[in-house]
């Protein structure tokens, strides 16, 4: 009984160094063990590993990518247009022992801080030396690609890796948006002016085309009815002299039916002309004197 008594609590404190002698790595994890704050050993694979009990310190760190919010900031381009904006990254510890030197008891989030500093005095170089045009077109994946290059030589010096690094917002503080707003209203309606000043020249020209083309038109027609209509007379005229050739007597007296036609139109035509005129030859009787 007395044995019983001494050795259960032996054999509960050898079980319990014992389990304090295991720990476990898992496979999103990296682990480092210490041996009075120096790294003695860096565990990158999973598994169940030993270490002595309170000489050994394990630390682990997270061996996945993990995000990074930044806080929103303010820069100044080029052109002076400040702009605000905010970023995130992608980052990953893949130094365990530089990053615990550099970081000390902080773990992830003393490096993520570290990080975010890197990050935002890299917005302020890479956005500051171009125009915030460049910020809000499609230039901004260039920009974007420059940051996260530039970042990963000074956050290498932490052991982290800067996997990517992205611009979620570059928007204009508030008290500048209306005069913004304005401004791109004023460009949109000479831009507008501009469109419709060449369309009006696109219309006069095209008017003057066709009022040139008409006149065109007009006068070639005009010209071929006058030579229609000289071509006409010119036959007209031969069929009369034919006819004249022919039968002088009967031309003379047909221009004379033609010539009282025209003359006695209407009611009350008056001729006032002597009765010897050769007018009247063809109203005369066989006597010689005018027909009743």
């Amino acid at each position: 009984m007395r044995r019983t008594t001494f050795i259960l609590p032996i054999l509960v404190v050898i079980g319990a160094v014992l389990i304090s002698a295991l720990y476990i790595v898992d496979e999103r994890q990296k682990a480092l063990r210490l041996w009075f704050g120096e790294v003695t050993a860096v565990i990158e694979e999973p598994g169940l590993y030993f270490k002595i009990p309170v000489l050994h310190e394990i630390v682990y760190y997270d061996d996945r990518i993990l995000p990074l919010d930044t806080q929103e900031l303010e820069v100044t381009p080029l052109d002076d247009r400040r702009l605000r904006v905010d970023a995130f990254a992608r980052w990953r510890i893949n130094d365990p022992v530089r990053f615990r030197r550099a970081v000390g008891t902080g773990g992830e989030a003393a490096g993520a801080s570290r990080l975010e500093r890197i990050l935002n005095a890299e917005l302020r170089e890479v956005l500051g030396s171009v125009n915030s045009g460049a910020v809000l077109s499609s230039d901004r994946v260039a920009l974007m690609n420059r940051i996260r290059d530039q970042s990963r030589g000074q956050a290498l010096s932490l052991g982290i890796e800067v996997v990517d690094v992205r611009i979620k917002r570059a928007d204009l503080p508030e008290q500048n948006l209306a005069a913004t707003f304005e401004r791109m209203r004023a460009e949109r309606e000479r831009e507008a002016a501009d469109e419709i000043a060449r369309g009006n020249e696109a219309a006069q020209r095209v008017r003057a085309q066709a009022d040139r083309t008409v006149v065109e038109t007009t006068s070639e027609a005009a010209k071929n009815a006058s030579i229609i209509r000289g071509e006409a007379d010119a036959r007209r005229n031969a069929i009369f002299a034919d006819a004249f050739g022919r039968d002088p007597e009967f031309f003379a007296f047909y221009r004379s039916l033609s010539a009282y036609e025209n003359s006695l139109d209407g009611s009350n035509s008056t001729l006032v002309i002597s009765p010897d005129s050769e007018f009247f030859d063809y109203l005369k009787s066989n006597t010689g004197v005018p027909a009743q």
